[in-house]
């Protein structure tokens, strides 16, 4: 899957900055919440599509209309993603790129515009967590932590803005973290990106906006993830933080479906800037 590289956002700025803001229809003259909630037509690509929070989301995305493009390193697991969501009767595809590499991100930009064309919903969930205490953070640790959880959020939608602003619609939902907001242990470097992740979410809804392309954040609390594998492993931490919530319980990944679509389709036209923390109540306790 290769493909010209979409204009940059350099090459734009003039037009961009002379053209008007899109003519959106009041929500009073959309038919139905089907058609307001619906991504029939919408192009969404997914980093981190292929396990834990990401897959949910793809899946629900899926399930809404769009047709989805799943991005991640591992080949197996991305075919596997994909074709469970194929067997639903909806149009996947997969691309696998090292979103730690920014050659591979300029390549991966281009390809996932192969299969559906351009794409009108970015979900920017890949991550990566590395553990060691703040004193025993690793140069190599710090870069690859903060290539993977901020510098590809960044360049993808960079890359994949442009076409949602000639088109006057776009979404960008980039999966923060409680991390952004508190500090937790042995996490540093994570929390670090996250809390870059949540501002560049605000950046980015200032910025294009006005052109229709909406952009807001998701803070999980905590869920049953592959990332999470650790604290899960101790159920007596798992169960303190589930007694931290209202809710009296950890996340799960199903539980980011509904928030996902929400931000994804016409009935966030009037949401952008904003991080929605679906967590149980934990970011209020």
């Amino acid at each position: 899957m290769r493909a010209a590289p979409a204009s940059s956002l350099q090459d734009n700025a003039a037009s961009r900055r002379l053209a008007p803001a899109p003519d959106v229809p009041a929500m009073a003259s959309i038919a139905s919440l089907g058609e307001l909630f619906s991504l029939h037509g919408r192009v969404a690509v997914v980093t981190g599509g292929h396990s834990g929070i990401g897959r949910a989301i793809a899946e629900a995305l899926a399930e809404a209309g769009a047709a989805v493009v799943l991005v991640a390193r591992t080949p197996a697991a991305l075919e596997a993603a994909a074709q469970a969501i194929a067997a639903t009767g909806a149009r996947s595809a997969w691309h696998a790129a090292d979103l730690g590499d920014r050659g591979a991100l300029d390549a991966c930009a281009a390809a996932v515009a192969q299969p559906f064309g351009d794409a009108d919903i970015l979900v920017n969930a890949a991550a990566i967590n590395v553990r060691p205490p703040l004193a025993a953070l690793t140069r190599a640790e710090w870069d690859d932590t903060l290539r993977v959880n901020l510098d590809a959020p960044f360049l993808l939608a960079h890359a994949m803005a442009p076409a949602m602003i000639r088109r006057g619609w776009g979404r960008i939902i980039n999966l923060s973290s409680q991390q952004a907001h508190r500090a937790y242990g042995n996490s540093g470097a994570y929390g670090v990106a996250k809390a870059g992740l949540t501002q560049l979410t605000r950046a980015q809804a200032e910025a294009w906006s006005r052109h229709g392309v909406c952009c807001n954040a998701i803070a999980p609390g905590v869920v049953r993830t592959p990332i999470t594998a650790p604290l899960f492993a101790d159920p007596a931490r798992a169960a303190a933080m589930a007694a931290r919530t209202f809710i009296g319980r950890n996340g799960e990944p199903a539980d980011f479906r509904g928030a996902a679509v929400f931000l994804a389709s016409r009935a966030s036209d009037f949401v952008t800037g904003q991080t929605l923390f679906v967590d149980g109540g934990f970011s209020a306790s």
